[in-house]
C-alpha cells in the first residue's frame, strides 16, 4: 500500500522524526522529478513521488514513518554527460543528509555504473546493492556531559583509528572489539588516561564505500577516506546494530571519554567522495546533482576537476554544497558533541576557483558561525593541486598540520637536518605563525601520522615495503627521511635494537616538549609497526592493528612515553601560549630561551650555519612565562636544560656560566631511560652526551 503524503517542509534537509512522522527533503536543482523508496524488513520497495518542490528542495511529509525504516531516492533529470547531467532513476541513491546507513556497498559491482559499455545511460536497477538511508530517533540522554574544553596550549593529541584501537585488546570483550563501544569501554580510556593524552583524534567516522578494486583483493578501505554520507557513523564501527543503533553508540561513546576529560577530534573528508571519477560507481550525489555537487571542468563539464588524486572534488563554491558542510558540522557538534575537526587536504576546500584563497566563502562561513567558531580547527594545509602546499598560510582560528615540523624533526634525529631549523620548529615554528596573529598552538607538531612510517619503522626502514597492498610497492611516498641505523628491517643485532630504541625515545621527547600542539600517533608509545608499510589505508588486519601483547621493551616505551607527557603537563615552560623572542621581558634577570654550544656558550652565528653542527642546548626559563593564569595571577615555572646530541660520536657537553642555573638535576634522558633522576650537576660540568641522544635537566638552585 502506498503510504499517505503530506506536503511537508524543505528544511530541514534529509529524514526528520517528529516522534508521529518523518519529514523527507531533498535538494536538486536540475532535477525534474525525485521519488522517495521505502523498504521494507523483506527489501521491498514502495515508490512515493515528492511532487512539492521549494528553493530547489524537493519535499514530503509522511505520517506514520518512524526510526528505523530504510530509504533512498530515485532522482529524474537530463542524461546529458556533455553538461554536465547524469540523472538516472534507474540508479538508488543514499539521502546526502542520512544519519544513520545501512550497507558497506560494493562500489565495484557492475550495476552501480551510470554508463553502459558504449557510454551511454545504464538502465540496470542498483538497488539490490546501494546501502539504505535509515530514518534515526535523534533522542539521547547526555546526562551531565559536557565538553572538556581543554585550552589549546595545554591540549595533546592521540590520533588513533576507531577499531585499530581496540579489535585485539584482550581486556575488552570480544564482541564489541573495533567499534565505538569498544573504544568507550574502561579499558580502552584507562590506557587514554594514564598516557595523559587530553584529546583523541578519530580517523574518518562518516560512513564510507570502498573504492572498487579493493574487495576483489580481499581488502578494504581501512583508513576510511572515502566519505558517502557526511551526517552518518560508519557502521561498520557499530556492535548495536545499524538500523541507527550506530548513532546512540557514537553518543555513547563521546560520552564516556567526556566523562574521562577527554576531547573528541573527527577527521573529516569533504574535499571528495566516494563516487570517484564520471564513470565511476553512483551512489548519491553523482545522480542527485552531479553538476551541483562536483566541481566540472569549465570547458568540458563532462570530466570532474580533480584536486585530491581520488577522481573527484567536492563543490564547496556552490551554496547548497557548502551548506551541507556546515550543517554536517554543526550535526557532530550540536548533535554528537564532539569539540572539533580535522579536515583532511583542506587546500581543496579554499579553492574558489582554482588558486587557493585564504579568504574564501568557506572560511568566511565557519568564522561566522556561532557553533564551529568555537570548536578545535586543524587544518591538513595542503591538497594535491598545483599551489596547495599552504602550511602556515591558513586564518585565525585554525590550526595546521605542520608538515615543516615533521621533515625537520625526521632530518634531524637522522642526522641530515641543520640546528637551525631544528630551532625554529622546536620553539613553536614562530616564522609561520607569528605574523597573522596565531600563537604556537595554531602548530600542530608530529613526526609520524596515520599516513607514512610509524615511528618502530621510522628508525628500521629506509624503504617503503607496501606489497602487501597489492601495486607493486609503487603506493606511499618515496619521501621517508628515515633511517633504518645499518640494517633493513628486523634484526638481533643488540647495538642496533638498542640504537632504534633510543632514536624513538628522542623523537618523542623533542615532539612532546616542543612549544605547539603535540600529535602522538597512536600505537606509536607501544613500539607499533607496520613491517615497513607507509601506505596502510587498505590493511584492516594485523598490519594496522595494535599489538597489546608487549615485550619489556615495548613496556618501557610506554612508561617513557607517560614521563614525557607528565613533564610537558607539570611545566608551563613547555606549553607557553606566547611565542619564544630571545628577550627578557618579566624581570628574571635572563631571557626566555637562550641556545648553547657543547662548550657552554652561546650559539655563535656560525655554528647556527654549519651544516656539520649537530650539538646543541636550549634553556627555558620558567619565570619569563609573559601570558598570565586563567585568574590573572603571574605565571612562573621551573626552569629547564634541554641537550640534543644527533652525531655518531660521544660529546661532553659543558653546562653554562651560574647565571643560568648553579645546579641543575637529571629529569629524563633517552640513553638512560631507568636512570636515577637525583642525578645532579653543578653549573659548567660536563655532561657525557652518548650518540644520538637527548638529556633533560631540571634547574634546582
Amino acid at each position: 500500500m502506498t503510504p499517505q503524503l503530506w506536503p511537508g517542509r524543505p528544511f530541514p534537509l534529509g529524514a526528520t522524526w517528529d516522534g508521529e512522522g518523518t519529514n523527507v527533503s531533498l535538494f536538486s536543482e536540475h532535477a525534474t522529478g525525485v521519488e522517495l523508496c521505502l523498504f521494507d524488513e523483506t527489501g521491498a520497495e514502495t515508490r512515493v513521488e515528492l511532487s512539492e518542490r521549494t528553493a530547489y528542495s524537493w519535499h514530503g511529509y509522511l505520517p506514520g514513518v518512524g526510526p528505523g525504516r530504510r530509504y533512498g531516492f530515485r532522482v529524474h533529470g537530463p542524461w546529458a554527460p556533455a553538461e554536465g547531467h547524469l540523472f538516472n532513476p534507474a540508479k538508488l541513491l543514499i539521502d546526502p543528509y542520512a544519519k544513520a546507513i545501512d550497507g558497506d556497498g560494493q562500489t565495484g559491482d557492475a550495476r552501480l555504473l551510470p554508463f553502459t559499455a558504449d557510454g551511454g545511460r545504464d538502465e540496470t536497477d542498483s538497488a539490490p546493492v546501494v546501502p539504505k538511508s535509515v530514518v534515526t530517533d535523534p533522542g539521547f540522554d547526555w546526562g551531565d556531559d559536557r565538553a572538556p574544553s581543554v585550552p589549546w596550549n595545554e591540549t595533546i593529541i592521540y590520533e588513533t583509528h576507531v577499531r585499530g584501537f581496540t579489535v585485539t585488546h584482550p581486556q575488552i570483550p570480544p564482541e564489541i572489539r573495533g567499534t565505538y563501544a569498544g573504544l568507550a569501554h574502561p579499558a580502552a580510556i584507562a590506557h587514554l588516561t594514564d598516557l595523559d593524552v587530553t584529546a583523541v583524534e578519530l580517523l574518518p567516522v562518516h560512513h564510507i564505500a570502498d573504492e572498487p578494486a579493493l574487495p576483489h583483493g580481499g581488502m578494504r578501505n581501512y583508513w576510511g577516506y572515502s566519505s558517502i554520507g557526511f551526517l552518518a557513523p560508519n557502521a561498520r564501527y557499530a556492535a548495536a546494530g545499524t538500523l541507527g543503533q550506530q548513532v546512540q553508540e557514537f553518543k555513547e561513546m563521546v560520552r564516556a571519554l567526556h566523562a574521562a576529560g577527554l576531547e573528541v577530534i573527527l577527521d573529516v573528508v569533504y574535499n571528495h567522495t566516494a563516487e570517484g571519477p564520471a564513470t565511476g560507481p553512483m551512489l548519491s550525489f553523482k545522480g542527485i546533482d552531479n553538476r551541483s555537487y562536483y566541481r566540472v571542468h569549465p570547458d568540458d563539464p563532462s570530466q570532474y576537476v580533480d584536486f585530491t588524486g581520488t577522481g573527484n572534488s567536492l563543490n564547496p563554491v556552490h551554496p547548497s554544497v557548502l551548506r551541507l558542510i556546515m550543517d554536517s558540522l554543526r550535526y557532530w557538534v550540536l548533535e554528537m558533541h564532539v569539540d572539533g575537526f580535522r579536515f583532511d587536504l583542506a587546500s581543496a576546500l579554499a579553492r574558489e576557483l582554482w588558486d587557493v584563497n585564504r579568504l574564501s566563502t568557506f572560511f568566511d562561513t565557519i568564522h561566522q558561525d556561532p557553533v564551529l567558531s568555537q570548536v578545535k580547527l586543524i587544518a591538513e594545509p595542503w591538497d594535491l593541486g598545483e599551489g596547495g602546499y599552504q602550511v602556515g598560510n591558513f586564518p585565525v582560528l585554525w590550526a595546521e598540520w605542520n608538515g615543516k615540523y615533521r621533515d625537520t624533526m625526521r632530518d634531524f634525529w637522522r642526522g641530515a637536518g641543520g640546528v637551525a631549523d631544528f630551532a625554529s620548529r622546536y620553539a613553536g615554528s614562530s616564522d609561520l605563525y607569528q605574523d597573522d596573529g596565531r600563537h604556537p598552538s595554531s602548530s600542530i607538531n608530529f613526526i609520524t601520522a596515520h599516513d607514512g612510517f610509524t615511528l618502530a619503522d621510522l628508525v628500521a626502514y629506509e624503504h617503503k615495503h607496501n606489497e602487501a597492498n597489492g601495486e607493486d610497492n609503487r603506493d606511499g611516498t618515496d619521501d621517508n627521511r628515515s633511517w633504518n641505523c645499518g640494517v633493513e628491517g628486523p634484526t638481533d643485532d643488540p647495538e642496533i635494537i638498542a640504537l632504534r630504541a633510543r632514536r624513538q625515545r628522542n623523537m618523542l621527547a623533542a615532539l612532546l616538549l616542543s612549544e605547539g600542539v603535540p600529535m602522538l600517533s597512536g600505537g606509536d608509545e607501544l613500539g607499533r609497526t607496520q613491517s615497513g608499510n607507509n601506505n596502510a589505508y587498505c590493511q584492516d588486519n594485523a598490519i594496522s592493528w595494535y599489538d597489546w601483547a608487549l615485550d619489556p621493551e615495548r613496556e618501557r616505551l610506554l612508561d617513557f612515553t607517560r614521563r614525557l607527557i607528565a613533564l610537558r603537563r607539570d611545566n608551563p615552560v613547555f606549553h607557553r601560549r606566547a611565542f619564544l623572542t630571545g628577550r627578557q621581558t618579566m624581570d628574571s634577570g635572563l631571557p626566555d630561551v637562550a641556545w648553547f654550544r657543547p662548550d657552554g656558550r652561546p650559539m655563535a652565528e656560525r655554528n647556527w650555519r654549519d651544516p656539520e653542527f649537530r650539538t646543541l642546548a636550549v634553556f627555558l626559563n620558567g619565570d619569563e612565562i609573559p601570558t598570565p593564569t586563567d585568574r590573572g595571577e603571574r605565571l612562573t615555572g621551573d626552569s629547564f636544560l634541554v641537550i640534543a646530541n644527533t652525531s655518531s660520536d660521544r660529546v661532553l657537553f659543558t653546562l653554562p656560566p651560574r647565571r643560568f642555573g648553579t645546579r641543575w638535576d637529571l629529569a629524563l634522558s633517552t640513553s638512560e631511560p631507568d636512570a636515577d633522576n637525583g642525578r645532579s650537576y653543578p653549573a659548567r660540568t660536563e655532561v657525557a652526551m652518548e650518540p644520538h641522544s637527548l638529556v633533560v635537566l631540571h634547574r634546582t638552585a
